[in-house]
């Protein structure tokens, strides 16, 4: 048996040899699928990784075992060469992790067993996106497409939406490294002349970081001084820019990217987490709103499509109207004015973080299916979408 695993982005081999010299992880449950694939590759004869998007292009058997491959691809796919460095593997299984259709279309044209297990939102807004869902989703209720993971319960309702079959759909998790029993509840302080505000994720447009600045320059016109700390990789160079036409640039502070091991007392650190992601991002279930929760430090975040069912507004969270940096700015101002519900919302994240948690976690999900026998082709059925396993979260 020859595994294939085809993946956007997240290098494998600079991953592996990043922990390989003694660094930490710079996302949550990296190195856990750095690790998973090799466990897996021990069931195989060969185990592939192809990482589409690379700073340049190569093939290269690690240490582990596993062949890592990069397409050296930047910005756009060319799908003709990467269906070839497909078809060269020679996989009788593929995992993709992305929902490209065309390498779906391979996959069964070539009768090679496939899973998917991504980590994506669907959106049926606009015709353009009607079209691409609905051959998206004939493709993936193929027979021969056996299962579709996604990451989270609202994940794999918007795959429901968009027309595959719920009992193909398995909500999937990474395993959890730090739970809220680490830390008590939070207080709001009493006395602050400056709040403390900070957001991690990548630094672009559509995840919000504007909005976030923007909400601060708003705030700073009301005389409520913020300072904002931004920890990941992007575009920093646009928004310092903004930071500096809104004269906040003494109020923001670009970290660049993080080990993962500091996020959550970074977190802690805050008075505030903010997770301002634009309905046009595709999320999943971001690992920001567990690490948050984990924290304890209370959210302010959009009303992204994704969120629903896990943040409620004033309840485990602040809610606002996704890209309206006013509505921002006026719940950061409404929770900081009330240590009641501030107190409130820091004392039920442990609860929320524990409604998060899935059984299903992602390598188990591949082991069972590689396997192939009626027992786990059986477990992974009682975990789909269509159990009724996930009805009391997904109402």
């Amino acid at each position: 048996m020859r595994l294939l695993i085809v993946q956007y982005a997240g290098d494998y081999r600079e991953s592996f040899e990043r922990f390989a010299e003694g660094q930490g992880e710079t996302y949550s449950a990296q190195k856990y699928s750095v690790d998973a694939v090799a466990e897996i590759g021990k069931l195989m004869e060969e185990v592939t990784v192809i990482c589409c998007l690379t700073a340049a292009p190569y093939n290269r058997v690690l240490a582990n075992g596993v062949r890592a491959i990069g397409t050296g691809f930047q910005g756009k796919i060319q799908i003709k060469n990467l269906l070839r460095l497909i078809a060269e593997q020679k996989p009788t299984h593929l995992v993709l992790r992305t929902p490209i259709r065309e390498i779906l279309q391979w996959a069964i044209r070539q009768k090679v067993k496939t899973i998917a297990t991504l980590a994506d939102s669907f959106s049926t807004e606009g015709w353009r996106n009607k079209i691409k869902t609905y051959w998206l989703a004939s493709v993936l209720n193929n027979n021969h497409i056996e299962w579709i993971g996604n990451h989270g319960i609202n994940s794999c309702l918007s795959l429901k939406k968009i027309g595959v079959k719920s009992s193909k759909i398995i909500p999937w998790d990474w395993p959890s490294t730090v739970t809220p029993d680490l830390f008590t509840q939070k207080t709001l302080p009493v006395g602050k002349s400056t709040w403390d505000l900070v957001y991690i994720g990548s630094i672009t447009e559509s995840k919000g970081v504007g909005d976030v600045i923007e909400a601060v320059a708003k705030l700073k016109a009301k005389n409520l001084s913020m300072n904002l700390k931004i920890a990941g990789g992007g575009e920093i160079e646009k928004f310092t820019k903004q930071a500096k036409q809104l004269q906040v640039e003494d109020r923001v502070q670009f970290l660049g990217l993080l080990e993962n091991n500091r996020v959550v007392h970074l977190m802690r650190e805050a008075d505030l987490v903010v997770i301002p992601s634009r309905h046009a991002y595709a999320e999943g279930v971001p690992m920001t709103i567990y690490e948050a929760l984990c924290s304890r430090t209370p959210i302010i975040a959009s009303d992204h499509p994704m969120f629903q069912n896990n943040l409620k507004h004033q309840e485990n969270a602040m809610i606002f109207s996704a890209s309206d940096s006013r509505d921002l700015a006026a719940q950061i101002e409404k929770l900081l004015s009330d240590s009641a519900l501030y107190e409130s919302i820091s004392l039920v994240a442990a609860d929320a973080w524990k409604r998060l948690q899935i059984p299903v976690k992602w390598a188990l999900m591949i082991e069972r299916w590689i396997d192939g026998s009626e027992e786990n082709r059986q477990w992974l059925l009682e975990h789909a979408l269509s159990s009724g396993l996930y009805n009391s979260r997904s109402a």
